[in-house]
Parts: C-alpha cells; sequence; structure tokens
C-alpha cells in the first residue's frame, strides 16, 4: 500500500525516531540537508503525538513501520507500540506525496497513481553532508513527466520548500549514479509515457539511508512510500510568488 494519492489536499510527512541520545545527530543532519530533510516537527522524548495530527498515534497512524537495530532492518510491522520506547524523539519530514495535489492541478499526470504503483526510490551517488554520526546518501524520488510539461512541475514543486520543493536533477539518471531505472531501492519501477522525462526529487528515506549507513543501536521509521497523513492543509506549505 502506498499514500500516495490518498487524502488529497492534506500534507503527509516521513517518520524516523530515535533515542533521545541521537537525536542531536540526526537533528543536524537535517539542518545540515533540508533538501531531503526538511523538518515539519520533532517531538518531546517518548512522546506518541504530533501537533500536525494531534489525535492520531504516532505508533498506529502510519500503515506500515520499519523497525530497525544497528543499521539492519529487523520488523515491517504496522503496529509499532511494543516496539516503542519512552526516550525516542520523533521527527516528522516533509514529503513530496505533499505537492502532488498542486501537481495534478497544475495538468501534470502522476503515473505511479495512475498505474497503482507506489513512486520510485533510488540510492545516488551524492553524499549527504554528515553531521555528528550521521551520514549517508542522498535518497531521490523519481516522477516520469512529459517534457513539456517539466518546467510546470519544476515551478509548481519550487514553491513547496518545505515538501522538497523543486528537482534535484532533470534527464540523465546515470549522472546521479542511477544505472537502472526499473530497479528501484525503494517502491516500485513505472512505465513511462511516449515524450516523458525522468525528474529526480530529494527524497525524506534520505534519514533511513542513513540509518543504514550510521548504524545507530535502534530507530522506528516509516516505510517508504506509507507516510504519516496530517491534518494540515498542503497549500499550508505554499509559498506564494
Amino acid at each position: 500500500m502506498t499514500t500516495s494519492g490518498l487524502a488529497p489536499g492534506y500534507a503527509q510527512a516521513n517518520l524516523i525516531a530515535v533515542p533521545r541520545d541521537w537525536a542531536y545527530d540526526v537533528l543536524l543532519f537535517a539542518q545540515r540537508n533540508p533538501k531531503p530533510c526538511p523538518l515539519l516537527d520533532v517531538t518531546d522524548a517518548g512522546a506518541t503525538t504530533t501537533e500536525l495530527k494531534p489525535d492520531a498515534d504516532l505508533r498506529t497512524h502510519i500503515p506500515r513501520y520499519r523497525v530497525w537495530h544497528d543499521g539492519e532492518l529487523t520488523h515491517a510491522p504496522t503496529d509499532v507500540t511494543e516496539y516503542w520506547r519512552d526516550d525516542l524523539v520523533s521527527f516528522l519530514i516533509g514529503c513530496s506525496f505533499t505537492f502532488e495535489t498542486a501537481l495534478r492541478e497544475a495538468g501534470v499526470p502522476l503515473r505511479h497513481v495512475d498505474q497503482g504503483r507506489n513512486v520510485a526510490m533510488y540510492l545516488t551517488n551524492r553524499e549527504c553532508r554528515p553531521a555528528e554520526r550521521m551520514h549517508g546518501p542522498l535518497v531521490v524520488s523519481m516522477r516520469m513527466i512529459p517534457e513539456s510539461l517539466v518546467d510546470t512541475a519544476v515551478r509548481t514543486s519550487g514553491l513547496m520548500p518545505a515538501v522538497h520543493g523543486a528537482p534535484v536533477h532533470v534527464g540523465d539518471p546515470g549522472e546521479l549514479g542511477i544505472k537502472d531505472l526499473e530497479s528501484p531501492d525503494f517502491g516500485d519501477p513505472v512505465e513511462p509515457e511516449p515524450g516523458d522525462v525522468p525528474v529526480f526529487w530529494a527524497c525524506g528515506v534520505t534519514p533511513q539511508a542513513a540509518l543504514m549507513a550510521s548504524r545507530p543501536p535502534f530507530a522506528i521509521t516509516h516505510a517508504p512510500g506509507q507516510m504519516f497523513i496530517t491534518d494540515v492543509p498542503d497549500k499550508a506549505y505554499l509559498n506564494q510568488p
């Protein structure tokens, strides 16, 4: 299941929850890498709610989670109540699904939604700026966009920097170190239409790549493409020109 296309008009968010001992590292990593890690909220240690949706439980609201030990994925449950710890600090990070309604309204097709698939996501050869113990590569999401609408997609998403903003790359995936668009590292491959070109946005799965590289003892995240749906209208993150 993917939350792309669900709850149109409302912002969606990535989740990473780490022990308090690692919270500064994650916070600094996000501050130094705002394109893939735009922070929407940071909770107090042990909190199970966020102001982005006060009536939702962070442990149960996401369709599927990932539980990490020493940088290794160990469980992928739909409820992390049994894994939750009182020292966990949760970071809610902007998600590009938030600007998809705006793309639709601007006439830009969303191939992955139309095909009933998750968005395709890839590890790249671009390293994020490290922060304390946190380091790792940039992850990007990719959407196939008709060439005639690429400028529209860039302008439209660029008005929403809190949810990744404008793309980081258009065209040749090899420039990002991506060898095969049909084999994404996360999500699903998407079938292009004639005249489509790949467009790449910084992705909030980047902290999960950093978890794999940095190997903190414990963490909880969302499963890629299965997001925390908030009560915040997506237009709240729109910067009017």
